[in-house]
């Protein structure tokens, strides 16, 4: 499919690695972003000759129109940018997209309460089904709030997938892994962490690593067989680290060290690696983070409601780690909403370190696009509205009370849009969602399940 944005305000790369806004056509063709046209500027994917960086000159810009005539003739959808706003999709880098219908269950409650007394039991009497229609619940919310890829840590395999390729989402999925030493039920998880990746193939929307829980349900000896087989399989590593100061103080009871330092000597940091959370770090901690290439997905709302305190992202953006933001899952949020997260991002920082030169509107836009691009190891190829990047692209209207005036739009995500403003969404060149209406998924059969599934299993009488 041959789709033309003409003239749209875009959030497109500036060239000190951060982003801008300029006006744009842009042109998509068979999932990818074939060119980006702007008055100083014609960048076409995979053209070397006349169509590579174009600058102002009277023969260039003929091409340049003749270009664009060509392909507005060809074109099977063109739309009118005016009033609009393009940008990457969002990237939420840690989530649980099962937990969408366990979404105010469990609140107003300490970590461990909330984890082992309440979800724990919940997850154990989940059905394959209950997780299907959960990840639906959670895709349907995300890519109405401008999130074109997520990345997955799961129980029930094969069932966010299904959804995945059902919706035309795009994810990387992590089958949950919890083990002791070489036990068999560690080793089952693995056979279905590979069974899974091997079945899923056919979607290249799809990609997988392999999802450690965290250091209190995995042993030492557990993630080294993790980190060996990470290497077999060239696959990355989703875990939990570090995120909250029981956790911390266990693993200095049992192991001497920090969750940090455990991870670096089991192996798990010799591969690319996304650590959620990283909550009660040290000095020494970052220091790893930054040796070893670990990506961090700081989740402020999660980690606020379960009372686990502020990451350190500031400390660690400085050292030059990579830092990138999740939602976690709904039942600890409660909401898969990144512009939520986004804003909780750009305003907690300043105001815990008292400064407003902390995390600006325009860094923690890239926190949440081409940082989670760069944990996923899909920098080449999403996180930017770049000529030959895939076409994972969000337009919002403008013309809302939320962003006027718009004489700063990006500040205008962080501080102001709620996720209303998205009205169209494109997902490997295809359209997902267009005037709000989400085309690829029964939004009213999803709703249905959710509250049979909560119906049966008692939820929707508890309160917490």
């Amino acid at each position: 499919m041959k789709i033309i944005i003409k003239n749209i305000q875009a959030i497109l790369p500036d060239e000190a690695g951060s982003n801008k806004i300029e006006k744009a056509t842009v042109v998509v063709n068979q999932g990818i972003i074939e060119a980006v046209i702007t008055d100083e500027k014609c960048v076409i994917a995979d053209v070397k000759d006349a169509a590579t960086n174009y600058v102002n000159s009277e023969k260039l810009c003929i091409e340049k129109n003749a270009y664009l005539t060509e392909a507005e003739r060809t074109a099977d959808k063109i739309i009118d940018g005016t009033g609009k706003l393009l940008m990457p999709g969002f990237i939420n880098c840690h989530t649980h997209s099962y937990m969408a219908f366990m979404r105010n269950v469990a609140d107003d409650l300490a970590f461990g309460d909330w984890l082992f007394g309440t979800i724990s039991p919940i997850e154990d009497a989940m059905t394959d089904e209950d997780a299907y229609w959960g990840a639906n619940l959670a895709i349907l919310e995300m890519m109405k709030s401008g999130t074109t890829c997520f990345n997955d840590m799961q129980m029930n395999i094969h069932q966010t997938t299904r959804a995945v390729k059902e919706s035309g989402m795009r994810a990387v999925i992590s089958r949950g892994l919890v083990g002791s030493g070489n036990d068999e039920a560690g080793a089952m998880r693995l056979r279905q962490a590979y069974e899974e990746r091997d079945a899923a193939k056919d979607c290249d929307r799809l990609s997988f690593f392999l999802g450690p829980h965290a250091p209190y349900t995995c042993d030492e000896a557990f993630l080294n067989i993790v980190a060996e087989e990470s290497a077999k399989n060239d696959m990355g590593i989703h875990i939990h680290l570090s995120e909250s100061r029981t956790e911390i103080e266990n693993c200095m009871k049992q192991y001497g060290c920090t969750p940090i330092e455990l991870a670096r000597r089991s192996g798990i940091f010799d591969r690319p690696t996304i650590a959620a959370h990283c909550v009660h770090v040290t000095d020494e901690d970052i220091a790893i983070l930054k040796d070893k290439n670990v990506s961090v997905v700081t989740n402020p709302a999660s980690n606020m409601k379960l009372g686990n305190g502020f990451a350190p992202v500031p400390k660690m953006l400085n050292a030059g780690v990579n830092v990138c933001l999740g939602t976690d899952g709904a039942a600890s949020n409660n909401t898969l909403n990144m512009f939520h997260e986004l804003s909780l991002l750009t305003l907690i920082h300043k105001g815990v370190g008292e400064t407003a030169q902390c995390i600006s509107a325009k860094e923690g836009f890239k926190i949440a696009t081409m940082n989670g691009a760069k944990a996923l190891r899909m920098e080449d190829s999403i996180g930017s509205v770049e000529a030959g990047k895939k076409a994972d692209l969000v337009i919002l209207n403008t013309n809302t009370p939320s962003l006027m005036p718009n004489n700063n739009l990006i500040a205008g995500l962080a501080y102001s849009a709620n996720g209303s403003e998205v009205e169209t969404v494109i997902i490997d060149g295809k359209i997902t969602m267009e005037n709000r209406t989400v085309l690829t998924m029964d939004e009213e059969k999803i709703y249905f399940e959710i509250n049979r599934i909560i119906s049966r299993m008692g939820l929707d009488k508890k309160v917490y």
